[in-house]
């Protein structure tokens, strides 16, 4: 039985300062919170070029991940009694009452606070009112909505989309059509990640009381054909960024690659709707997104022009 919410940090985990820690990492879902760095940094690096200004680069990821570690800590405060209600989260540090609600609030504050004064002051402004909007549309938009509506995936697919166009405009200062594809790719990669995992856990999410597609009349379908429509979309939209000239041939055979694969894991899935085949498209897209990003950072365009004109033949 969980503890009280109540009790004060009550959990022996709390008293010392490697448990304390650990708390914290869960409190912020860091692993998550990695995710979104590594997506901020992918765009600060696409956006620099073969010449990154690392310390820039440092900054940005640094203020990243400082908002996105505030805005799953308040999400945990805020759903701190759903929580109780599912397997997947009881033992999250609020829910199970190893952390109280006014201590994880205290560290969302100041986590909030120093992530976008970080980006205000060593990266730029827009950079920061982003990061800013980021946290504000994951507090006030996608956590109240995710017991009204199915939407809410939708409005999460749009909070981690914002992350590589940080670091985009972090570098250039302005938006362009090279950080909203980075934007978009991202965008399109969660509603199959976010689709699976809730056809996986269905039942919880049911019984917590969220408004989940595959929970609703017709829905099951409708998230699997979600599903693989967005794995699809995937294709030519990673493509794209061949033809904005920021990735090279390289990128593009993995990126042609990497997506059938994802989008044959979602056609498996649409022909045969089971918890197996969820999980098999769900970790399919674990492993899509990070080749993907790995790959497009390799091969960056810039570097594969300057070898290519210094291979060219002189012509007499």
């Amino acid at each position: 039985m969980a503890k009280s919410a109540t009790d004060i940090d009550a959990s022996p985990a709390a008293r010392s300062p490697v448990g304390l820690l650990r708390l914290y990492a869960d409190l912020i879902k860091l692993r998550l919170s990695l995710l979104v760095v590594v997506t901020a940094g992918v765009g600060c690096i696409m956006a620099s070029g073969p010449d990154v200004d690392w310390l820039l680069l440092l900054w940005t990821v640094a203020g990243t991940l400082a908002c996105a570690s505030a805005a799953n800590a308040i999400n945990q405060v805020m759903e701190t009694r759903r929580d109780r209600m599912m397997a997947r989260t009881e033992h999250r540090p609020i829910p199970s009452g190893a952390m109280s609600p006014a201590h994880g609030w205290a560290v969302a504050m100041m986590l909030g606070y120093g992530g976008v004064m970080l980006l205000a002051v060593l990266v730029n402004f827009l950079a920061a009112g982003l990061a800013l909007l980021t946290l504000l549309i994951y507090v006030l938009a996608y956590t109240p909505l995710k017991p009204l509506s199915t939407l809410n995936t939708l409005v999460g697919a749009v909070v981690g989309a914002i992350p590589p166009l940080i670091g985009w405009v972090a570098v250039r200062g302005t938006f362009d059509l090279g950080g909203w594809t980075l934007a978009a790719i991202l965008f399109l990669w969660q509603l199959p990640h976010f689709l699976s995992l809730a056809w996986m856990y269905r039942d919880q999410y049911l019984a917590a009381g969220f408004r989940m597609l595959p929970d609703t009349p017709e829905g099951e379908r409708a998230a699997c054909e979600g599903t693989l429509l967005s794995t699809l979309l995937l294709i030519p939209l990673s493509l794209l960024v061949v033809s904005l000239r920021l990735a090279g041939v390289l990128y593009a055979a993995c990126a042609l690659l990497f997506g059938l694969w994802f989008a044959w894991k979602a056609l498996r899935f649409f022909q045969a709707r089971s918890n197996e085949t969820a999980k098999a498209a769900f970790l399919a897209s674990l492993l899509y997104l990070p080749l993907l990003l790995l790959v497009m950072v390799l091969d960056r365009e810039p570097q594969l022009v300057s070898v290519f004109i210094q291979l060219e033949p002189v012509t007499p």
